[in-house]
């Protein structure tokens, strides 16, 4: 796979989990996190990754990641917008003992709409205008549940991801026939990440290495013409092989 991709929030949880399939398929892996430091460190691990500091909330610090990582790859084929803020950021307790949205900090909800909602758009704001002259590109947003969207206690956790998914839509919409792809790709599940705290005894978690073969296919060119989709990791195999025997011949 000679693919160039650039995949945010890519020190952990699921942005590790895909950036470590990618690099091991033979992309070439840009491994961002707030910390360029950690970044580094992670993507040393990685055959033919780097690593580069990207804050997804500032569009100064995207500006100069998305050059650097341009300059670096000679272009980017994939964008994966990973980078978010879960639940524990306001409550450390909210799978036990869920707030209602009343009580949630006005920073803490903040923090967590321009992370998971501003800083997707911000990044591909930036990386999108690049692609068409490049002959196109492909950006996977990672999506959640829409339970988790609605769900008590889920202030602004839910909000923000509902955005995000809205967000995909019109960014599909806008991008169509351009040669630039939108999908959205969700685990399934709660997963487990450092997002997640306690859990009540015998919840089951999907593991983050469940986004890996999606989003490798996403990378590929069998995936070249899929547009706006909304894939389930945990389903993907199931989609993939439906999709197959459907596909015209």
């Amino acid at each position: 796979m000679e693919s160039r991709v650039l995949v945010t929030g890519a020190t952990s949880g699921l942005g590790l989990a895909m950036a470590t399939a990618l690099a091991g398929a033979g992309a070439g892996v840009a491994v961002s996190g707030r910390s360029g430091e950690r970044a580094r460190e992670v993507a040393a691990g990685l055959p033919g990754a780097f690593g580069v500091e990207l804050d997804v909330r500032d569009d100064a610090s995207v500006a100069r990641a998305v050059a650097e990582v341009w300059e670096r790859l000679g272009g980017i084929d994939l964008l994966v917008n990973n980078a978010g803020l879960g639940m524990r950021t306001v409550n450390p307790r909210f799978m036990t003992e869920p707030r209602g949205f009343w009580e949630v900090p006005v920073e803490g909800f903040r923090e967590v709409v321009e992370t998971n909602l501003t800083g997707y758009f911000l990044v591909a704001r930036e990386v999108t205008p690049r692609m068409p002259a490049a002959g196109g590109g492909r950006i996977v947003n990672i999506a959640v549940s829409e339970a988790t969207m609605s769900r008590a206690g889920f202030v602004p956790y839910g909000p923000s991801r509902a955005g995000s998914e809205s967000l995909s839509r019109v960014m599909a919409a806008d991008l169509r026939g351009t040669g630039v792809t939108v999908n959205l790709l969700l685990p399934g599940g709660a997963t487990v990440t450092g997002m997640l705290p306690d859990a009540p005894a015998g919840h089951r978690f999907l593991e983050p290495e469940v986004m890996g073969p999606p989003i490798v296919w996403l990378a590929s060119p069998e995936a070249a013409g899929v547009h706006d989709e909304r894939i389930v990791a945990a389903g993907f195999e199931q989609w993939l092989r439906v999709r197959r025997e459907t596909a015209p011949e």
